[in-house]
Order: C-alpha cells, then sequence, then structure tokens
C-alpha cells in the first residue's frame, strides 16, 4: 500500500542537488554548472539552475560528456557571483545528491576557496535507494532511472540529472511500505527512521551499513574492504580498528578515483593482532601476498630510501642515500632503507652527531673543499684529508654496527588479542622469522620452542624496519635476548 504523503508528518526541508564540473578532483577542478531543487517532503517546491563561469578550459572530454563548451560559459557568472544564492537555498536543509560526498566536496571547495565553510547535513540516494529498494543490478543514476520508471533527459546535464535526482527522491518518500496492523503512520514512521538513519550515515559508503561499522572492535589489528565481487581491494592496520574505519569514511576525498575506492567498499572483515607491532608486521605480510588494488603504495614497499656504504678512490667509507630501486644502485644492496629521503637525511645526520663522522662524505654537504664542520671545528678533517682513512673508517663501521639489530637473535613479547595471551615476535640471527600467539601458561627453554610457538613470514626490508622502529621507540614490551 503506498503510503499518504502527509502521513509522514515532514517538517524537513531537502536540496537536492548535482553539479557538473571541469574533472574528477575537487582540489583542482571547478563547478561548470549547479542545479538545485528544493523539496518540503511532499513535493518539489523551488529550484534553482545556473551555468557557472569556471574561469578555465573545460577540457574536450568533459564538454563531450557534458556538451557544456567554454563558449556557453564566457559569460555565465563566476562562483563568488551565486555563492549567496546557493547558500540562500541551501540553509537549514538536508544536501541531496546522488552519491552525495561528490557534490558536496566540490562545493566545500569552492566556499572554502572564497574564505568560508560550508557546512551541511547530507543524505545520499544511493544509499536511500538501498535501503528502500533492495536488490537491483545497479544503482547509478542512469540505470536506477531505467529499473524504476523514471525519465531522464539532459543526461550529464546538472538540471535533467538534479531533477531526475528530485523525481527519485520523491519516489523513494511515497514508495510502497509494509502497514504494520492497518496503521498506516507506523509504515511512515518506518520510512521517517530510514531517512534519519541514512542521514546520520550518509559518509558511509553505499554498501555499509551502520550495524558494521558500530559492531567493529576498538582494537589494534588488521582490517580488509572488500569490493562487490567479494575481492580485496584495501588492507589497513591501526591500534583501534572501529576508529580508523570511521576516519576513512568520514575523509572529504579529493579525487574521483579516492571517491571510486569509497563508494566501492562492500564489506568490512578484520583480524585483532593484540598490539601494534604484530598489527603492522601482518598487514605487511597481508599487502604483499594479496597485492589489493588500492595498496598499491604498500604494495611496493613503504620504505623507499635506502642508506648504503662504499670505498671511495682515497679509501675512505662513505655512506649516502637514495632510491632503493633507481638503476644507480644496481650492484648496491641498501644496509637500512627507510620511508623517504627527508627521513632518510635525517637518520645520517644523527649518526654524524652521534659517530663524529663528516658531512661531505655522508653526502649531506655538496661542496669540493672542506665541509661546514670541519670549519667551526668538528670535524677531524677527513673531507680533506687531513684525517687518515684507517682513523675515520673504525667510526663509520660503529655507526654501521648500530644500525643493525642491538641482539642477534631475540624474541619481543607482547600483548596478546585477550586476557591471558602473548604475542611473539622471532628474530634469528638478524633475520624475521614470524610472529604468533600463546597462554600466558606457555614457558619456553631456548629459541627453539619459541620458534615452534609462531607462524613463519617472510622477511624484508619493509619488516626490518618495522621491527627497528619498534624497538627504537618506547615500549613496554618484554624482550628475551639469546647470545
Amino acid at each position: 500500500m503506498a503510503l499518504n504523503p502527509q502521513a509522514l508528518n515532514f517538517s524537513i526541508l531537502y536540496a537536492i542537488i548535482d553539479i557538473e564540473t571541469t574533472g574528477g578532483q575537487p582540489a583542482q577542478d571547478k563547478i561548470t554548472e549547479i542545479a538545485i531543487f528544493i523539496h518540503d517532503g511532499e513535493k518539489i517546491v523551488d529550484k534553482y539552475n545556473t551555468l557557472i563561469n569556471p574561469q578555465r578550459p573545460i577540457p574536450y572530454f568533459i564538454s563531450n560528456l557534458t556538451g557544456i563548451t567554454d563558449e556557453m560559459v564566457k559569460d555565465a557568472p563566476k562562483f563568488y557571483e551565486v555563492a549567496k544564492e546557493i547558500v540562500e537555498f541551501t540553509e537549514g536543509k538536508v544536501f541531496v545528491a546522488h552519491n552525495v560526498r561528490f557534490d558536496y566536496s566540490f562545493i566545500k571547495k569552492e566556499f572554502a576557496d572564497l574564505g568560508f565553510t560550508f557546512q551541511r547535513k547530507t543524505l545520499c540516494t544511493v544509499r536511500l535507494s538501498r535501503a528502500l529498494i533492495p536488490g537491483l543490478p545497479s544503482y547509478s543514476l542512469g540505470k536506477l532511472c531505467k529499473s524504476i520508471d523514471i525519465e531522464l533527459t539532459q543526461r550529464h546535464r546538472a538540471i535533467g540529472d538534479a531533477e531526475a535526482t528530485a523525481v527519485l527522491f520523491d519516489k523513494l518518500l511515497k514508495i510502497d511500505r509494509p502497514v504494520v496492523d492497518g496503521n498506516m503512520q507506523m509504515a511512515a514512521d518506518n520510512t521517517t527512521q530510514v531517512l534519519k538513519e541514512e542521514i546520520k550515515t550518509s559518509l558511509l559508503p553505499p554498501n555499509i551499513r551502520k550495524e558494521q561499522v558500530d559492531a567493529l572492535p576498538m582494537v589494534p589489528g588488521v582490517y580488509y574492504f572488500y569490493n562487490e565481487a567479494g575481492e580485496v581491494i584495501y588492507v589497513g592496520k591501526s591500534i583501534n580498528i572501529k576508529k580508523r574505519i570511521i576516519q576513512h569514511f568520514n575523509i572529504d576525498y579529493k579525487s574521483r578515483k579516492s571517491l571510486d575506492f569509497k563508494n566501492s567498499i562492500s564489506d568490512i572483515t578484520y583480524e585483532t593482532m593484540g598490539n601494534e607491532l604484530v598489527a603492522l608486521l601482518f598487514e605487511s605480510a597481508e599487502i604483499k601476498r594479496m597485492k589489493p588494488q588500492y595498496n598499491r603504495q604498500q604494495r611496493r614497499s613503504v620504505f623507499n630510501t635506502g642508506i648504503y656504504v662504499y670505498e671511495d678512490s682515497s679509501g675512505y667509507k662513505r655512506l649516502t642515500f637514495g632510491s632503493v630501486n633507481k638503476a644507480d644502485n644496481v650492484n648496491m644492496t641498501p644496509i637500512i632503507a627507510l620511508s623517504n629521503q627527508f627521513k632518510a637525511k635525517g637518520f645520517l645526520y644523527h649518526k654524524v652527531g652521534k659517530y663524529n663522522l663528516c658531512q661531505k662524505l655522508c653526502d649531506l654537504y655538496k661542496t669540493n673543499g672542506a665541509c661546514f664542520d670541519y670549519q667551526v671545528h668538528q670535524c677531524q678533517g677527513a673531507c680533506v684529508g687531513k684525517e687518515s682513512p684507517e682513523e675515520y673508517n673504525k667510526r663509520v663501521d660503529a655507526a654501521i654496527e648500530s644500525f643493525s639489530f642491538e641482539h642477534n637473535s631475540f624474541v619481543i613479547v607482547g600483548k596478546g588479542r585477550e586476557p591471558g595471551e602473548k604475542s611473539l615476535v622471532v628474530i634469528e640471527h638478524g633475520t624475521y622469522l614470524g610472529f604468533g600467539f600463546v597462554d600466558e601458561t606457555f614457558s619456553a627453554r631456548n629459541l627453539e620452542d619459541f620458534k615452534g610457538a609462531i607462524k613463519r613470514y617472510n622477511d624484508n626490508k619493509d619488516v626490518q624496519q618495522i621491527i627497528r622502529g619498534h624497538m627504537r621507540g618506547k615500549h613496554k614490551d618484554k624482550v628475551i635476548v639469546f647470545d
């Protein structure tokens, strides 16, 4: 039975919006057209539409898609000239759009460029359609309109898409709902409740339910995002799984690609890990094993800059830094890898100060003469041959030795996933072997006993850096050393 619209008793106004732009990235693209339809919960009561001069050329492929050309917007108002009208049309109303994050992000950015904050409650008609009309093959605007017999004219024009979205919204409000015990008001209340929930959760991906997010644990672990085909598209870690996933969904995504990522998330699973170190190690292993679509950076390596050592023609051992993949280093193996060149330079500056090394011979001071430290009497003169290679190289060797683990074979005992459990991370002769979990009654007499309690994982420069970073930092884990 169709509801009587008046039974819904709405007091909220909705601004149903669509925009066209010069591209898909709010950070760099601009709006070329905006259309707004005002709905009072029962019917469309007002509308607004204008082309906007983006003050930049419209790419050919965008003009081909939308039909909006540079000539059409040449005399159109600029955004700042219509900003007041947009504020007035949307103020006090719920901002409604199909894939609302895209339109909302662009409009927020346009106002931010003018020095103003634009903030509205939002509602996504993709999510609302999934909630009220489940089971359709697609929820893209074109296919959705075709499925429920909405005429969609002027496709990829703001006025046409906004009008279709407004008709869709109207149909969703008035869709047949089950009347409970003859009580139409109860059915209306159900629709109202769906609306309220969708307004609260409009920033979630269309396929993710609020109950899924509410059920996530607030503990360390690794989480997985899946697409509709059941494929893992992203793996992440956090010391608080729930908090981190909510942060993912609340981000103002700045590109079409990142919006597509968010909208493609159809399911979430997780593995609790007990502590951050084990979560980091497991995340690294899972990314390398599964190669998720949206973990491209981590799939390659999170440690892209190496510290290298070589001996120059005068016999001095020289430290330098550079990409772990660049051709110059094809015959060199980094003695340690860091995430970027900024951190590599900082690391070398620390070693120069601690071991009284030469800035020039550590690639930190470009000069044909003496380094700066020699000029202020803090370098012993290896840069100008005043100190012998033999004496200088002793300190370089001491610095290199400090790059390695302080202990060759050891076990890190940390917090487990639940009370009465501990985690074990095992390193033997400087090689990472893997991690595992044991209960508190577990006892070991030697390293072999610990090795038997873990699951084996591959050693690589990424996990080496994870463990080094953990050991250098402030941690409360127990470290059992085997000489």
